[in-house]
């Protein structure tokens, strides 16, 4: 009987694990309903936000010992920003909390996602040399007072500010020792403010991590080492993720009873054409390479079949003796899978996908290896940032995605929103309101699905710094003078509409939700008038700070020569 028993446990076994991939074939991508605008409210309990990250928003870069960030070396590094710009100051968040925390209470938020710089905590990156107690200081009092205001705290730990020193000495997400050192870092942010967090992430977009930050070179640490150093940093991430997960789930959730999860970002991907194999398999190729990267290992324990097939044979057909995708052995898959208590889940435009061959003679690249090309429609409405177009649509299939391809999890929208141009100076953003007019609606249609969406994080409270392109894109509901070193904020219409969605929990009725953008754009006409004054402000600093000063010291030098000339005439 012992052989027959354990043959029907490995039987059990192989299909459990079976049952996750299966799972994807319940999504029908011959099928793309776009229904008619739903109104409705969302489930008693959902959880409206706003987002924010340290880098982009606290300011203070080398203020009460904090470390230098892998952000902070490579923004100072000249050409690398937009305009040169950097996060050394950015909305002064670090100082002006309590402000922002007021504005949070007026919208009625549920929670605010933050993240917690690493550096801010750990110098050095590293627990045992050095813990900056004023920094453990700032985030408490940040996490009490949002308590105070009946504010829910969600945290990130990691949303991109490594420690420098770690970069330097160990090379980063290259080696696994920064992972040892990060479960340090989360596990002493869960001892001291575990106890008022409830949701917890540890990673944010780890997608962009690897790729941007160790491909194509464009985020910090700026490294362009190819598929290969990609694949490497995406493997450490996930190992530290589940440890982290392990370590909360074996010391902290019985005294906190708080969750821990990670925000993966992805766009969604459609086949151009619906009737074409190729192209749908393409689609699901981008899909999988993209969130299937990070979330097929945590909630199966090892990566995409479709990554390992398509990097494996690249990587023969290269000469290479092993795939570039690194492999988990048994122990790892085991202690990966169900690694994650909630998905958070960015999201913020759509792409059309075909087949496209990329010969394996191009070498070590994330992009050849999925052998696709993306496409966008050109009738899509673009604000203005020339990758984020409106397509709403994209959004409820991306939700449904996740719900037949990892067994309906529990959802935190932890970013979406839209951005304009620097130049735009105009409260009044009509578009901001239609973006999230129309993305919560295919949200709202996606639960009445049945997706377990609990959550919705606008992306952003404030204009901040957006990465490599600094402050040219605003995603913010507040608009921030960046001129003023006061960086005072403004309300946009979107606030009043978002507000209005927040108190409704959804949309009632169409003659509600009509005056909603009418009375949002109504409220923005003082905060505009204020905002185009404020040059004028600008234009006064510089002649206080600048010009007086300037004449000031002509005065004295010319004063001086005058001096001399006349005391050399009487002698």
């Amino acid at each position: 009987r012992t052989p027959l028993v354990r043959s029907i446990l490995e039987l059990l076994l192989l299909l459990a694990l079976l049952l996750p991939a299966a799972a994807s074939q319940d999504f029908d991508w011959t099928k793309n309903h776009q229904t008619s605008f739903y109104y409705g409210t969302f489930p008693t309990g959902f959880s409206w936000g706003a987002g924010s990250s340290a880098y982009q928003t606290e300011g203070a870069w080398n203020t009460d010992g904090k470390g230098l960030s892998i952000w902070d070396a490579f923004a100072h590094k000249k050409g690398k920003i937009h305009a040169n710009d950097t996060g050394d100051f950015s909305c002064e968040g670090y100082h002006r909390f309590k402000d922002d925390i007021s504005l949070m209470k007026d919208m009625k938020l549920n929670h605010y996602r933050f993240s917690i710089s690493w550096p801010r905590i750990l110098p050095t990156g590293v627990k045992s040399e050095q813990i900056n107690e004023k920094g453990i200081r700032y985030y408490s009092d940040l996490i009490d007072l949002l308590l105070e205001n009946q504010i829910a705290p969600m945290v990130t730990l990691y949303h991109w500010d490594l420690p420098q020193v770690l970069q330097e000495k160990h090379g980063g997400w290259q080696n696994i020792s920064t992972a040892e050192h990060f479960h340090d870092f989360a596990d002493l942010c869960f001892q001291r403010f575990g106890s008022r967090v409830k949701h917890w992430i540890t990673f944010n977009n780890p997608w962009s991590v690897a790729v941007e930050g160790h491909e194509t070179g464009e985020h910090a640490p700026g490294l362009k080492l190819g598929g290969s150093g990609a694949y490497r940093a995406a493997h450490h991430i996930l190992k530290d993720h589940a440890k982290v997960w392990h370590t909360y789930d074996q010391q902290w959730r019985g005294k906190q009873k708080g969750l821990v999860g990670i925000s993966l970002t992805a766009d969604w991907g459609e086949p151009v054409d619906l009737t074409n194999q190729r192209d749908i398999e393409a689609a699901e190729r981008y899909i999988q390479f993209y969130l299937g990267w990070f979330a097929t290992p945590l909630f199966t324990g090892d990566y995409p079949h479709v990554m390992k097939d398509y990097i494996g044979r690249k990587s023969g057909q290269q000469g290479l003796g092993a795939s570039r995708l690194p492999v988990f052995s048994p122990q790892e898959r085991s202690h990966l899978r169900g690694t994650c208590d909630f998905l958070g889940l960015g999201h913020f435009t759509t792409r059309y996908i075909s087949q496209k061959n990329y010969p394996s003679g191009l070498g070590d690249s994330y992009f050849a290896d999925r052998d696709l090309a993306e496409l966008v429609d050109p009738q899509w409405p673009d604000p203005g940032s020339g990758w984020l177009y409106s397509v709403p649509w994209g959004f409820r299939r991306l939700l449904t995605f996740v719900k037949t391809q990892y067994g309906n999890p529990m959802i935190y929208v932890t970013e979406n929103g839209v951005s304009e141009k620097m130049l735009c100076m105009d409260l009044c953003d009509g578009w901001r309101m239609k973006y999230f007019k129309e993305y919560t609606n295919e949200m709202l249609k996606a639960i009445r699905d049945g997706a377990n969406v609990r959550g919705y994080t606008a992306w952003s409270l404030l204009d901040n710094f957006e990465w490599d392109r600094g402050f040219s894109e605003r995603f913010g509901l507040y608009y921030v003078d960046f001129r003023n070193r006061n960086k005072p904020r403004y309300p946009k219409a979107s606030v009043q509409f978002y507000k209005r969605l927040i108190s409704s929990n959804g949309f009632p009725n169409q003659r509600e939700v009509d005056t909603w953008k009418r009375k949002a754009v109504e409220t923005c006409s003082s905060s505009n008038q204020l905002l185009a004054a404020d040059p004028l402000i600008g234009h006064m600093e510089m002649v206080t700070e600048i010009v007086v000063p300037t004449v000031c010291t002509l005065c004295i030098l010319l004063s001086a020569v005058f001096l001399m000339f006349l005391l050399r005439g009487r002698l």
